[in-house]
């Protein structure tokens, strides 16, 4: 009779395994040969004198902003916009989308623009008002609006990072980019909003987890990093011209923005994982993962990584934080002062590292 019952459950769980519905429908590809952190990314000690501002028990500051007076503005996961100001050293909340902010921008006035995974493409006025200019495209909601930057003419291109994935339906933002970057379908876009005509529309499809977006200073293109290939294209602003300038990074992509002097920081969020690379080309495996306890399957690892490159994308600087003391890195962004501030998806603090 026991052996029975065992054989049973064997069964059973062996058909779990190998039948239980999933979320997600993998595609195969070949990941490219994880060169990890040598040449170009050799290990260093750059983020090693990095000082931590408090976010008032507020975490995940995804991306930061310069206001025209200084200020830095970052998105927190509660749906607060917080403000740091470095003359004071205080942190304060300047306004709550009521959703999931993300990518901040900010113009010479002091008008904020917010990625919002959870409402869309957002503006905030100086009195901290919120409006939201658009959440839907072609009749369906955009459910993970994640980086954005301003062009020359005033229209905002801004990331959709999975069409599929919303990061609301699924659990949060890390969780609907775990499913997105385990099924590698190709549901990550780029959006413009012209405020002129109120009109939105598809600049860029079919890419890999779609996340920061910087233009370049000539506004003529702008750079958007695929989390899920481990890459950065340069696109012009009709979507026209696409080159990949960076390929094979040794993490995961996440946020770029533009430096003082025309070159980019982008965050490398999390070391790449060689079980979930050799899965690559095996779809089937991909879901049998996907039914294992969520302690089993890849995850992030904590290490603390931001790169600088130029246009062409060959790289120029490397800050490393091999103890992961500050981890999740999303992005770095330079004030006009030459103070350097660091954002993370799951830290309780924004970095902060002062000019040599």
């Amino acid at each position: 009779m026991f052996k029975k019952a065992s054989l049973t459950l064997l069964g059973l769980g062996a058909l779990y395994l190998l039948a239980w519905p999933v979320p997600i429908e993998p595609r195969p590809w070949n990941a490219p040969q994880n060169q990890g952190y040598t040449g170009d990314y050799a290990p260093n000690t750059g983020l090693e004198d990095l000082e931590l501002i408090t976010l008032n028990g507020e975490y995940g500051p995804e991306d930061a902003a310069e206001g025209p007076e200084g200020r830095i503005f970052m998105a927190s996961h509660s749906g607060a916009i917080l403000a740091y100001d470095p003359s004071t050293g205080t942190t304060t909340e300047f306004a709550n989308t009521g959703g999931l902010p993300l990518g901040v921008s900010a113009t010479v006035d002091g008008t904020l623009y917010i990625a919002d995974a959870a409402k869309g493409l957002l503006r905030i006025d100086v009195d901290g008002a919120v409006t939201v200019l658009t959440d839907s495209f072609g009749g369906a909601p955009i459910t993970y609006a994640d980086d954005l930057d301003i062009a020359p003419d005033g229209s905002i291109y801004f990331t959709d990072a999975s069409t599929k994935f919303g990061a609301v339906a699924h659990g949060g933002a890390f969780p609907a980019s775990f499913l997105d970057l385990m099924e590698h379908g190709g549901h990550g876009r780029v959006l413009r909003y012209n405020p002129a005509t109120d009109e939105t529309t598809l600049i860029l499809d079919g890419l890999q987890f779609a996340n920061g977006l910087a233009m370049n200073a000539a506004g003529t293109h702008f750079l958007v990093n695929e989390t899920g290939d481990y890459s950065i294209k340069r696109v012009s602003l009709d979507g026209a011209e696409v080159e990949t300038i960076v390929e094979n990074t040794p993490g995961f992509p996440d946020n770029i923005a533009r430096a003082q002097d025309g070159t980019f920081w982008f965050g490398l969020i999390s070391p790449r994982s060689d079980a979930a690379d050799g899965l690559s080309d095996k779809p089937f495996l991909r879901k049998i993962v996907m039914r294992l306890p969520e302690a089993l399957r890849p995850k992030a690892t904590r290490y603390g990584l931001v790169a600088r490159i130029d246009e062409n994308g060959t790289v120029l600087e490397t800050l490393h934080g091999a103890a992961g003391e500050f981890a999740y890195v999303t992005g770095l962004i330079e004030a006009r002062d030459g103070m350097r501030y660091l954002t993370s998806l799951r830290e309780s603090h924004l970095g902060m590292i002062a000019p040599e």
